[in-house]
């Protein structure tokens, strides 16, 4: 088979109580009965959607989705002005992964995981090599600074400079990186939402970029990643109508 399954929707679903006062939301669809899967998605900051649950054949597998914290469907969403991501780390996330685990009373299971997905999956296997079973992987990304600069620095502008110009803009006003050929600087909202606490300790969400696990520079960041990666998933669609 060359396509997606069938689109299916969740036979249960539910909010994980986190702790912190992160709630979050997860689902399970295809056989109850089936093969454990489990579903990260990418971002940092996206959220499942339904074309993950379309990766797994229904009859045969047992697909358990989350969108991690701050994402989606999970309260605090990271984009409320009020959002304190001081818990939202790596280490916190792979917690979340083995509370859900005890949750839906899965033993072991496959673990699929695309871009920031695939390193949290590595990061999982990592650290709970007895519970994985088998992993699946795309858009593998590791965490690396060449990647970040790749990303963020100006790698992409070469190949979308449209879409890299509109990413610069989107920073206010008389910052760093707003005008000229560099990088994007870090998310301007990123101190306040990590919270003092954080900002004393040099608390990075959503990584341990020394550990080899991705760095977040926060739900500011993201929200102008997903406007660069909209666009460049645009020129991509027209390339293949073309």
């Amino acid at each position: 088979m060359t396509g997606l399954y069938p689109a299916i929707e969740p036979y249960e679903h539910g909010m994980l109580e986190a702790g912190g006062g992160d709630l979050v939301y997860w689902e399970t669809c295809g056989d109850p009965r089936g093969k454990p899967a489990l579903v990260l998605h990418g971002g940092p900051g996206s959220g499942c959607t339904k074309w993950h649950r379309r990766l797994f054949d229904p009859a045969v597998y047992r697909v358990v989705l989350f969108d991690q914290r701050g994402c989606a469907r999970s309260r605090p969403h990271a984009s409320e002005p009020d959002a304190n991501l001081a818990g939202n780390n790596t280490a916190n996330l792979l917690k979340d992964i083995e509370l859900l685990r005890q949750t839906v009373e899965v033993e072991r299971w496959l673990v699929l995981g695309g871009s920031w997905g695939s390193t949290l999956a590595l990061a999982y296997a990592e650290s709970h090599p007895d519970r994985v079973t088998e992993m699946v992987l795309f858009g593998v990304t590791t965490g690396r600074r060449e990647e970040f600069d790749w990303l963020f620095r100006g790698g992409l502008s070469a190949l979308f400079p449209a879409q890299w110009q509109e990413l610069r803009e989107a920073l206010p006003a008389g910052r760093p990186g707003r005008r000229g050929r560099g990088g994007v600087p870090p998310a301007a909202g990123r101190s306040r939402r990590l919270g003092p606490e954080a900002r004393g300790r040099g608390v990075v969400p959503v990584g341990v970029g020394n550990a080899g696990v991705a760095a977040n520079d926060g739900a500011g960041r993201e929200v102008h990643r997903s406007r660069l990666c909209a666009g460049v998933r645009a020129d991509r669609d027209s390339l293949r109508q073309a």
